[in-house]
């Protein structure tokens, strides 16, 4: 990747925490009682934010409380993880100082909520690679859409044809990619049925850290 600036993806692109998620909204559902009915609702949650998804079980389960209250309950069902236990993906780190050394302008996008990256992102070691974070909740829409990109693009002073994008999600790449952003996808387990879609859409494709670190510094 030879672009001067870099926006990457968190969840499942630079740390281990898409098991996290997964089980999230069955968590948290279950913690209200709710344990019927809920896979089909889970399958639409992937490309929505916090409060779209809380929006989402409001309506379907009649939930009691605001999209804000309940996305609220959420995060603090994941903040405990996000400050003790998900880990930085192996290499993450030396790929990121690779490119810091190199001269790379980057940020963070991500559809967390921006304390708890932040919270993750510092516990890690690695928060001070970037420029900023920025979360899907800023400018009010999911990686369906490209505004997170545009907004993050905007802040670095760059344009996105001079930007590389960095996900794991077959969607948000696609996003990405249709926004005019140098895409680079990213192997997490989670989605490793959708890698060889995500290898034939990408610009370029990370599978290990380690060996791209490597790349990068000889």
């Amino acid at each position: 990747m030879n672009k001067p600036f870099a926006i990457f993806d968190m969840d499942g692109t630079l740390v281990d925490s898409m098991v996290y998620w997964e089980r999230l909204g069955r968590e948290y559902l279950a913690s209200r009682g709710i344990t019927e009915g809920v896979d089909e609702v889970l399958e639409r949650i992937g490309a929505m934010t916090m409060e779209e998804s809380s929006t989402l079980f409001i309506e379907t389960f009649g939930l009691p409380g605001t999209p804000e209250s309940v996305a609220a309950e959420m995060n603090a069902v994941m903040d405990a993880h996000y400050r003790s236990d998900i880990p930085l993906k192996p290499g993450a780190a030396d790929y990121l100082t690779a490119l810091k050394t190199r001269g790379t302008k980057m940020c963070v996008a991500t559809a967390t909520p921006e304390p708890l990256a932040r919270a993750c992102l510092r516990r890690l070691g690695v928060l001070e690679d970037f420029e900023f974070l920025i979360s899907c909740d800023e400018v009010a829409a999911g990686k369906d859409r490209p505004d997170v990109f545009l907004e993050a693009a905007r802040r670095l002073g760059a344009a996105p044809a001079e930007t590389a994008a960095y996900e794991d999600a077959l969607f948000a790449l696609q996003t990405a990619k249709n926004a005019g952003f140098y895409t680079v996808g990213v192997w997490d387990a989670g989605s490793e049925e959708f890698w060889n879609e995500l290898t034939a859409l990408a610009d370029e494709t990370v599978r290990d850290w380690e060996a791209a670190a490597d790349d990068i510094k000889y």
